[in-house]
């Protein structure tokens, strides 16, 4: 055995197995012209679980400035709750559509 290599089996690579939290998205309802003011708030309490004071503050948002933030989440619930939305709005007849950005 006069080849053995001179580590005997040592690792010779270090691995960084450090981990980080996932990176943030903000989860936004965007306004339209059909979807009505109570729907959007009885999203926002159902898919977001909010109080009604809340998911109105968040309601009157989307209605005056064209969007709201709804919560901000993993990539992976960010976009769950994103196509419970749709569905919702899909099942009741109505165009509300949401989206999310990197926080």
């Amino acid at each position: 055995m006069a080849n053995q290599s001179r580590t005997d089996g040592a690792v010779l690579e270090k691995v960084d197995e450090r981990t980080g939290e996932p990176d943030e998205y903000r989860v936004l309802l965007l306004n339209d012209d059909y979807t009505t003011m109570d729907f959007v708030v009885a999203v926002v309490v159902s898919v977001f679980h909010r109080s009604i004071p809340e998911a109105t503050r968040i309601m009157l948002d989307v209605h005056r400035k064209g969007r709201g933030v709804v919560g901000t989440y993993p990539y992976d619930i960010a976009a769950t709750k994103i196509g419970r939305v749709h569905e919702l709005a899909r099942e009741n007849g109505f165009p509300l559509r949401c989206t999310m950005e990197k926080a």
